[in-house]
């Protein structure tokens, strides 16, 4: 699984196995809900009615939330686990919130017992409460025996954030637009990757306000990358057009991202999303999770490969 998560353990994807097994008694279903890096972040423009455009490389790494949903009465939703106490109450949700339009939208009665375990910070900028609620969209539909295709929950998945699209997919990706255009990532070589955040919350939506510098034009990006260091020299001159505005708000993210580029086999460190959490790039899932041991017990931190394993 790679370096711990600051005092609580998060659960790594080939676990989520044994929750499909579940599934197929009609007891529970199981969904694993990955962190969402942004391993460059361009703002390209903006809309009319205020959403800005965005160009960006999206990888998921391999910790994250589980999201488990069991027959119930009505839709209830429980949260647990090492970083629950961030969380809003139960009502406001993203994850309650997917249930209660999936049900909604396909007329479905049934009920569900959702319990949500909580392994990745909130407002953290690695997309916590969309991928909670993807999982939730993933789950339920198994659960339900809904047979609503990819395309389909992604098309009511955007109507509650624009990160829930890219969550949904929870592959490689490349996001543009608002966040609703997904393309192919380029063929990516294998890599490691080491999370860390000062366990200081950041708001989307105040960072981008924040934010007065122009508009940057889209990446330019190959159709490969031979290997882990020429990834890395592309993604650390690509940037993150919303990291000044960032720090502007939360000072600390210099000090993580510095700590991580001080790392031994660091090839690249950067800001994930609009915020705080800070990743760095390394040869491989091995020396990722060895590296990410030596930061800071007071920060959230983890290290290890990517989800799915293969990059496909």
């Amino acid at each position: 699984m790679g370096a711990g998560a600051g005092g609580g353990r998060c659960m790594a994807d080939s676990e989520v196995s044994r929750g499909r097994a579940r599934a197929a008694t009609g007891a529970a279903v199981t969904a694993f809900a990955p962190a969402k890096i942004n391993l460059y972040l361009r703002v390209t423009g903006r809309r009319d009615d205020g959403y800005h455009l965005l160009d960006s490389l999206a990888v998921f790494a391999a910790v994250g939330d589980r999201v488990t949903v069991a027959p119930g009465a009505a839709l209830t939703l429980a949260a647990f686990g090492p970083e629950a106490a961030g969380l809003p109450d139960a009502e406001q949700n993203l994850a309650l919130r997917a249930a209660r339009l999936l049900a909604a939208e396909t007329g479905c009665s049934a009920g569900a017992v959702l319990r949500l375990e909580k392994c990745l910070p909130v407002a953290s900028g690695i997309g916590g409460g969309s991928t909670d609620a993807a999982a939730a969209l993933h789950a339920l539909n198994r659960l339900w025996e809904l047979g609503r295709d990819a395309a389909a929950l992604a098309a009511l998945g955007a109507r509650l954030g624009a990160d829930l699209p890219v969550c949904l997919a929870a592959r490689p990706v490349r996001m543009r637009g608002i966040g609703e255009r997904l393309d192919p990532a380029p063929r990516l070589p294998e890599f490691g990757l080491v999370l860390a955040n000062p366990r200081q919350a950041l708001a989307t939506q105040a960072v981008f306000q924040a934010r007065d510098a122009a508009f940057s034009a889209p990446a330019r990006l190959p159709e490969a990358w031979p290997d882990a260091a020429a990834l890395a020299r592309d993604i650390a001159a690509l940037g993150n057009d919303l990291e000044a505005a960032a720090r502007r708000l939360c000072p600390a993210i210099g000090e993580v991202r510095a700590a991580l580029a001080a790392l031994p086999g660091c090839l690249a460190a950067g800001m994930s999303g609009s915020g705080a959490t800070c990743f760095a790039i390394f040869a491989d899932a091995a020396r990722a999770a060895a590296a990410a041991a030596s930061l800071p017990d007071a920060w959230w931190r983890w290290g290890g490969g990517l989800h799915p394993p293969d990059r496909a």
